[in-house]
């Protein structure tokens, strides 16, 4: 062809040119001007063939929109071509398109074609097989396709498009460890009052019943609408399953204020237990559409957004079935292409305990924090609490307390649905110094017999002066009172230093082992430790905190407290607190029990798995167990005052955190040794962000924890309630501590 055209173009050039000489002047070369030649190339098949398959196999239809030809692009604009393909493609529930063999061109003048053999592999009918011919025009030194709706799929041709009927099985359970429900399918109440119309001879009746159905404390109830008191606004208070509701319907109905109002949804108990953990489902969102629908859900279907809702979605979702039709431009079907019947969904059972992690979420009252707890000696989860908490139920549009709330749910500033448990990252503070007082022993430089004089000031970096905390407490006591109480430690040795949390000791440990060439020697335990990387929990994402290697003395010196770039997850620390406690087995935390499919049979999915040991010797370990033990049971231990009328043993160890925001975060972590053979000793990790010292604020925390587990409830008040579950009192300016002897 470009041939033909090349030989037709020079012969009217040179015809051209013999036209223009002189009748009777000889034809001489010499006088001929040279020919110009211009041709014109066309380019080859092969490479719209190329640019079709490549843009096929990305989906990307509007750069295939961009190789048809003129008449399509003037008749079809890009959006509406791209919807073609993808109303197409989500009927037939595509997964993947596959072109497995590609015949040779045919070319007759300006018209070609290739044949090309496709797969259409769907995610609910199976793999549909098509020949594909592919037509091309030669449009402006083109290779174009000349485009019909059968090359979205053969059987298309003659305006026959596809339609998908399907339907999706129930959504299965999420359970606690003895398989009572943490979130189900049901009917649910949304429940809200209306403050000038609550009875005030029933008020305290109204509180306590509205308390018992959605998992709080009274006294949040009541501040719920305590400042809109004479109002006739709609104050949400949360939700309950309707069966919930019909045991106190008769009471309810009596109290005034009282709003109800019935909805089916995915309910989350006692407004969310582990919600962060948990996570929860929405509407799918128009980014998340074409991924859906190639599964087979419905438009209208929720999906889960976050946690284990999100992480479990293909075993709590199932699988949807339903039939793919051929039909006309009537909605009359021609034919059925294919059939699938719906996999039953199945719940999952999580290592969570229901009533430890209700009481955990209850621990952390008003405060800001988290708490981790694991088994000792499995590395099971049991609970995971970080506040403040969020309500889950809050996400159904459905729901009317959702148009009040979820708003100012998702502008907080306090950021509840961050879950702080796994992926709050901070300072550790004095809790550190376990890993510290590791490094010592294990450097050989130092023995649990070492001693060292504790004061208030530490002075052998050159350019300036570190401070022990207890001038620090000193400070605070004159400046409330004008009478300082507090006094250095005195001389300590190394397990007395832990058993105080003298900070000089430390910062000594941490400038020593640098200056001795053992840069990296506490970052090493510390990465040892599980520090600086992430557990492997794997069922919720979860951050690695920080574990550097000093680049400076200074950096060392706060390195050996747990101060400049450490950062830690509470999870993390619980961890290695599990093992102190069990030996020196580092576990991966897990989170899923079991697998419990819709016919009442289960998928056993946990056991104890080691990742690890502590890098540590038998007598280091047994040495850093009995320094920890020290601190809640030596009345010069900093946490001695607040366990002593705690019957379960436990080993832990105080932090108090400094930070950018504000006050110390509060620490305290450690581990049980009840050896009570119904219920396995557990590791803890407790913070309490901006509120203080760990003694104060973190140590408590910790026993309400121990409490709850041993005793199915919390025995005492916090030092800062008249009664447990009392909305906490302004933080004192003075605070009792253990005195040196």
């Amino acid at each position: 062809m470009i041939k033909r055209i090349i030989n037709i173009l020079l012969f009217v050039a040179l015809s051209a040119c013999s036209a223009a000489l002189p009748q009777n002047q000889p034809s001489t070369t010499q006088n001929l001007p040279t020919p110009v030649v211009r041709v014109t190339s066309v380019l080859p098949i092969s490479q719209t063939l190329d640019e079709y398959q490549a843009r096929l196999a990305a989906a990307d239809y509007t750069g295939l929109h961009s190789l048809v030809s003129a008449n399509v692009q003037q008749t079809l604009g890009a959006e509406e071509f791209s919807a073609k393909y993808a109303a197409a493609y989500d009927a037939m529930t595509l997964a993947e398109l596959r072109i497995i063999q590609v015949g040779q061109p045919v070319t007759v003048g300006d018209s070609a074609s290739v044949t090309l053999k496709m797969e259409y592999v769907t995610n609910l009918f199976g793999t549909f097989e098509r020949e594909v011919v592919l037509p091309l025009v030669l449009e402006d030194n083109g290779w174009r396709i000349a485009w019909d709706e059968s090359l979205i799929f053969p059987d298309l041709k003659g305006g026959l498009r596809l339609q998908l009927d399907s339907s999706s099985p129930s959504r299965g359970f999420i359970l606690d460890n003895q398989l009572e429900p943490l979130v189900s399918q049901t009917e649910v109440v949304a429940i809200g009052v209306i403050p000038n119309q609550i009875v005030e001879d029933t008020e305290g009746v109204l509180i306590t019943t509205l308390a018992d159905l959605t998992g709080k404390y009274p006294g949040m109830i009541k501040a719920l609408y305590d400042d809109k008191r004479g109002t006739d606004w709609y104050i949400p208070v949360g939700e309950a399953s309707l069966e919930e509701i019909n045991k106190q319907f008769g009471l309810l109905s009596a109290l005034g204020g009282v709003v109800m109002s019935q909805y089916t949804s995915r309910y989350y108990f006692e407004n969310g237990i582990a919600p962060q953990t948990v996570g929860y489902v929405s509407p799918i969102s128009q980014e998340q559409l074409q991924n859906y629908l190639r599964k087979g859900y419905l438009r209208s279907a929720v999906v889960g957004q976050t946690g284990i809702e999100r992480w479990g979605e293909e075993t709590l979702a199932g699988k949807p079935g339903g039939s793919l039709y051929l039909v006309d431009a009537s909605g009359v079907v021609v034919s059925t292409l294919g059939k699938s019947d719906p996999v039953q969904s199945s719940s999952i059972a999580l290592t969570l305990d229901k009533n430890l992690q209700m009481q955990a979420q209850l621990a952390l009252g008003g405060y800001n924090g988290a708490i981790a707890v694991v088994e000792r000696d499995t590395g099971r989860v049991l609970a995971l609490a970080s506040s403040p908490k969020y309500d889950p139920n809050l996400f159904d549009p459905n729901n009317v307390n959702s148009g009040y709330s979820l708003g100012e749910l998702m502008n907080d500033p306090r950021t509840p649905l961050l879950d702080r448990s796994v992926n709050g990252q901070y300072p550790l503070g004095s809790v550190f110094k376990v890993i510290t007082f590791a490094a010592a022993l294990e450097s050989e430089t130092y023995t649990t017999e070492t001693k060292y004089e504790c004061g208030y000031e530490w002075n052998e970096l050159p350019d300036r002066t570190l401070y022990d905390w207890t001038w620090e407490k000193y400070q605070k006591e004159f400046a409330a009172t004008g009478e300082g109480t507090t006094r250095p430690s005195g001389e300590l040795t190394l397990t007395g230093a832990l058993m105080r949390s003298c900070n000089p000791y430390f910062y000594h440990i941490g400038l020593d082992l640098y200056n001795q060439g053992r840069v990296s020697a506490i970052a090493t335990m510390a990465r040892g430790f599980g520090l600086g990387s992430p557990t492997g929990i794997g069922a919720v994402e979860e951050s690695a905190g920080a574990i550097i290697d000093p680049p400076t003395p200074l950096d060392a010196v706060n390195q050996s407290i747990g101060q400049g770039d450490v950062l830690v997850t509470p999870l993390q620390v619980a961890n290695f607190m599990a093992a102190i406690g069990n030996g020196g087995t580092l576990y991966r935390p897990q989170l899923i029990e079991k697998v419990v499919y819709a016919s009442g049979a289960t998928n056993q999915v946990f056991s104890p798995e080691a990742k690890g040991v502590l890098p540590i010797r038998p007598e280091t370990l047994a040495a850093l167990r009995a320094a920890m033990q020290e601190v809640v049971r030596n009345p010069r231990g900093t946490a001695y005052n607040r366990f002593t009328n705690l019957k379960t043993p436990v080993y832990g160890k105080t932090g108090t955190a400094q930070n950018n925001t504000g006050l110390p975060h509060a620490w305290f972590a450690g581990y049980t040794d009840a050896n009570n053979p119904a219920l396995p000793d557990i590791a803890i990790a407790v913070i309490i962000e901006n509120s203080g010292e760990g003694s104060e604020y973190g140590a408590p925390v910790f026993k309400r924890v121990v409490e709850a587990y041993f005793n199915g409830r919390p025995l005492s008040p916090y030092w800062w309630e008249a009664n447990i579950g009392v909305t906490r009192t302004p933080t004192p300016l003075v605070t009792e501590t253990p005195k040196p002897e």
